[in-house]
C-alpha cells in the first residue's frame, strides 16, 4: 500500500473527477442536472468562479475527490466529496475534508457549508467531528439533500 497524497485538480483529472462522483451519486441517489454540469465542466462551474478541487492520489490512481464552490463573499460550499469503494474506511474522506477546509481558509472563506443526506451516517459523523453544525436546509436546493451543515472558519 502506497502513501496517498492530496493534489490540486488539473484538466487531465476531469474524467476521474467525473467517474468517481457519478459512481457514488448513482449508488446512493439519482444524478441531477447540476451534477452533470459540475462534473463535465468543472472549470466553468467550480474553478472559474473562485472555487477549488482537490484529489487524493495513490501511486498513479485517483481515489478520491472534493470540491469547493464559491457561494458569496466569504461563503463556500463543500461539494463532490467521494472516495472509491475499495478505499473507503481508510481516513481518505477525513484527509479530503481537512484539506478543503484549509483551502477555504486560504482563499478567504469565513464559512463553509455543505448539503448531505441523513442516511449517510458515516459522512455526517465525520462532518460533526470536524466542527460542522446542523442548519435547516433550503427547500428544493438539491433533491437528495435533507440536511445542511455549516462550519465557521
Amino acid at each position: 500500500m502506497q502513501a496517498v497524497q492530496i493534489i490540486p485538480y488539473s484538466e487531465q483529472y476531469q474524467i476521474h473527477f467525473q467517474e468517481i462522483n457519478l459512481s457514488w451519486v448513482e449508488e446512493h441517489f439519482s444524478v441531477e442536472p447540476f451534477d452533470l454540469e459540475q462534473l463535465q465542466n468543472p472549470e466553468t462551474s467550480i474553478l472559474n468562479s473562485g472555487g477549488a478541487i482537490l484529489l487524493v492520489k495513490e501511486g498513479d490512481r485517483i481515489v478520491g475527490t472534493v470540491g469547493l464552490k464559491f457561494v458569496d463573499h466569504g461563503l463556500f460550499e463543500m461539494i463532490k466529496m467521494a472516495v472509491i469503494p475499495e478505499y473507503q474506511g481508510r481516513g481518505i474522506g477525513r484527509l479530503l475534508a481537512e484539506a478543503i477546509i484549509l483551502e477555504a481558509r486560504k482563499i478567504g472563506g469565513k464559512k463553509l457549508q455543505l448539503y448531505s443526506n441523513t442516511k449517510l451516517i458515516p459522512a455526517l459523523g465525520l462532518y460533526r467531528s470536524l466542527g460542522f453544525a446542523e442548519l435547516l436546509p433550503e427547500c428544493g436546493k438539491y433533491l437528495r439533500c435533507d440536511i445542511k451543515m455549516e462550519l465557521n472558519l
